[in-house]
């Protein structure tokens, strides 16, 4: 009985959505209809996407995206994490300065970062002209990196407050008989730290990665989409598909594709966890019985 409104709650705010959108789906349905009025299709949605090579190409550019966004991400936030886990003078307002970028709204980003990347008057290029080196094509033949870029530089932090964490509630006694044993710095980060950390930095990379394939704000702004389909990503031709084309039932099936991957990564992920916690367990019963 305690879990009942809980139930319904999500039952109201989570289930009935997701249940019209994978309706949706199966009809040829657009704004000027109601989905009832919408003709059933089947699966024509999802078989006429499966054959779109824009539909492909999209899917490519977003899979491209998040994992260099992810993986730099994650290498860049640990590295500065195990930088910063140590007791220094303003070492506070270092930490707070880090975090700045993630506070900043995605459109901002997106009107800031297009302003540097400008060829002209933006500050990436006066700097190469300062140097005496050629200006950069920066949201033209190299839109995809910048893209990831300015990604990078926004949600870093987010990686860096999460593993920080993590470092800071890691159990010290480890720490201290590694030392003991005369363990060198990268031999506690690559065999004590890393690894007990794990298990946060799994469920990090796998947050990061949810939200970098449905990024939209800052790649709208900054590029929309462009050159050609360099930068669309599945969730700028879901808005697109829907607003412009007014094509509603294929953009809940192309919602329902990217559902579908996000749940396969999630699966994923989970797998590797329990596999890692298998494995650690394996080991811990090997030490005890060694003792």
């Amino acid at each position: 009985m305690f879990m009942v409104p809980a139930a319904v709650i999500m039952a109201i705010a989570l289930l009935y959505p997701l249940g019209y959108m994978i309706w949706g789906s199966f009809r040829a349905w657009d704004p000027s209809q109601t989905i009832g009025e919408a003709e059933f299709v089947g699966f024509k949605n999802y078989t006429t996407l499966w054959n779109d090579p824009n539909f492909h190409e999209s899917l490519w550019v977003t899979l491209e995206f998040a994992f260099f966004c992810v993986s730099i991400e994650m290498v860049v936030g640990v590295g500065l994490a195990l930088l910063l886990d140590r007791e220094l003078r303003g070492m506070s307002v270092l930490r707070t300065m880090f975090i700045l970028p993630m506070m900043i709204a995605p459109v901002v980003v997106g009107l800031m970062w297009r302003y540097m990347y400008h060829p002209t008057v933006g500050t990436f290029n006066k700097t190469l002209e300062s140097l005496g080196l050629p200006k950069i094509d920066w949201l033209g033949s190299h839109a995809l990196t910048s893209v990831i870029i300015a990604d990078i530089w926004q949600w870093t932090p987010f990686i860096f407050i999460l593993s920080l964490a993590a470092l800071q509630s890691l159990p010290r006694s480890a720490l201290e008989a590694a030392r003991i044993d005369g363990a060198t710095g990268w031999q506690q980060i690559i065999y004590i730290k890393l690894p007990l950390m794990m298990p946060v930095l799994i469920v990090t990379c796998l947050l990061r990665l949810i939200d970098a394939f449905k990024v939209l704000e800052v790649i709208l702004v900054l590029t929309e989409g462009g050159p050609g389909l360099s930068t669309e990503i599945l969730a700028l031709r879901i808005s697109r598909t829907a607003t412009e084309f007014r094509e509603l039932g294929v953009a809940a099936a192309m919602s329902n594709y990217l559902l579908i991957l996000l749940l396969l990564l999630t699966v994923a992920m989970f797998a590797f966890t329990r596999w890692q916690e298998a494995r650690a367990a394996r080991i811990r019963a090997m030490a005890e019985e060694e003792i």
